[in-house]
């Protein structure tokens, strides 16, 4: 059986080493010194001057929007996973969808100023698939009206835009360190800002707002990471080379088989450093799509419907049309990519594709 990811696993003896360091200090959360370990270590890696590591990408988001003190209406993306419109709804704004480009599949910004209005205060707009949005355009937009700016980069590990990391752009960025993302720490998540005082208010938001064992500076939150996550994270840093080469492998494979054939591929920011965390196909139709997904299945592959449905069709909210990333939505599919798939695996994967659009 071939799923449409697997997570990365180091060595059991080196997390097992890292383990045992936690048992003999027996000092298990509350920012211990894995945790800050790691965080340097990232720092290092990603050479982004704040970040702080936290329990989740979704609740990375939802701190952002609390210390960035938005309100009202926050123009984003319809075409995401849910944390994205879920963050804003739970902090008690109102997403506001804008329609993507049909070739990068990020928000388009063309049109977001037609989105504005006097309740708008902030744009959180997501790097789809690890590829940037066009970054200077929607700072520019965000500069005009003044609105804040925040990134979901929870695809992004690696990924670079004009030279640095994607997650020194925006007020806040946002990213993911899930099971099934490139790089992991089982479950957690990071937010990256280069405001040294933004990252003094995220500091405390993460921690119930504590200054000290007996004052609190502000309205805080649990969003802390335990040692447990952290070790994990320190293990999987020293393979992320490896992975983020073969992801390439994988991308650059898939690529030669498919680039030809009848589905798009979407198109790669040309200012980036792409991290090939995804390898997304669009068919002409739903019908096509349905079609390649179950010959895939019937021989025991199981490809993702990822992102879909779309955002704007979520229960809680009021239905807003938007043609472009609905029907995206009901052609996109995400094929198989992880760290041990083989070149024979996805040459396998790309015939049954191919059978099915010639079928």
């Amino acid at each position: 059986m071939i799923n449409v990811t697997k997570p990365f696993l180091p060595p059991l003896s080196e997390y097992q080493a890292y383990v045992s360091g936690i048992w003999d200090r027996n000092w298990l959360t509350n920012n211990g010194p894995l945790v800050n370990e790691l965080e340097l270590q990232l720092k290092i890696y990603l050479k982004v001057e704040h970040l702080l590591y936290v329990s989740n990408g979704t609740i990375a988001i939802q701190l952002a929007i609390k210390a960035l003190g938005l309100q009202g209406e926050i123009i984003t993306t319809p075409f995401s996973y849910v944390a994205t419109t879920s963050s804003i709804v739970w902090e008690g704004c109102k997403p506001v969808y804008v329609d993507i480009d049909p070739h990068t599949l990020n928000i388009d910004p063309t049109k977001i100023e037609a989105a504005i209005t006097p309740q708008t205060s902030g744009i959180l707009a997501t790097h789809v698939y690890g590829n940037p949005c066009d970054i200077d355009a929607i700072q520019a937009i965000a500069d005009k009206h003044g609105l804040k700016v925040i990134y979901d980069a929870a695809h992004c590990f690696g990924t670079q835009y004009k030279g640095k990391s994607v997650f020194e752009y925006g007020d806040i960025t946002t990213t993911s360190f899930h099971a099934t993302k490139l790089f992991h720490t089982t479950e957690g998540g990071a937010v990256f800002t280069r405001s040294a005082e933004l990252t003094k208010q995220l500091a405390y938001l993460r921690n119930f707002g504590h200054n000290g064992p007996e004052h609190f500076e502000t309205l805080g939150i649990n969003a802390k990471n335990s040692e447990f996550h952290a070790a994990m994270g320190l293990c999987n840093l020293n393979y992320i080379d490896a992975i983020l080469t073969s992801r390439k492998r994988q991308f650059e494979l898939y690529t030669k088989w498919l680039k030809d054939k009848a589905v798009l591929l979407p198109e790669i920011n040309d200012k980036a450093l792409f991290n090939h965390a995804y390898f997304p196909i669009v068919f002409e139709n739903e019908e096509t799509l349905l079609k390649t997904q179950r010959m895939l299945n019937d021989n025991w592959i199981y490809p993702r419907r990822y992102f879909y449905p779309t955002l704007n069709s979520l229960p809680y909210l009021e239905y807003t049309e938007l043609p472009i990333a609905e029907s995206i939505s009901k052609r996109v599919l995400c094929l198989p990519m992880f760290h041990e798939l083989s070149n024979e695996e996805i040459e396998m994967i790309v015939r049954i594709i191919i059978r099915s659009l010639n079928f």
